[in-house]
């Protein structure tokens, strides 16, 4: 049962309403991919994908700064840069495209 308290006690503070939210926009780019791949019929990455990834990433990255945890800072970062990167790249690519139109 002290468990379970703690457990509330953590999710209600502020800090874990933010890891929280977090939480919810990373999970979130996962329905946005599969309802996007459904509609299309075949597997798709929309681009609003990796912003879910980043905001989601981004926050949960802050949280567990917070929480002082080597672990998911360290999967975080690498995973943000990935992200990042990826944008950058549809962005680089989108002129051209558009141009071969």
């Amino acid at each position: 049962m002290e468990t379970l308290n703690h457990f509330m006690n953590i999710l209600a503070s502020p800090m874990g309403l933010l890891g929280l939210l977090g939480q919810g926009l990373f999970f979130s780019r996962f329905l946005v991919q599969w309802l996007a791949s459904e509609k299309t019929g075949k597997s798709v990455v929309p681009v609003s994908f990796w912003y879910l990834s980043i905001g989601g990433g981004g926050l949960l990255l802050f949280y567990a700064i917070w929480r002082k945890d080597p672990v998911i800072i360290l999967g975080q970062l690498v995973g943000l840069f990935v992200y990042i990167r990826n944008l950058m790249l549809i962005y680089r690519h989108k002129p051209a495209a558009a141009a071969e139109a």
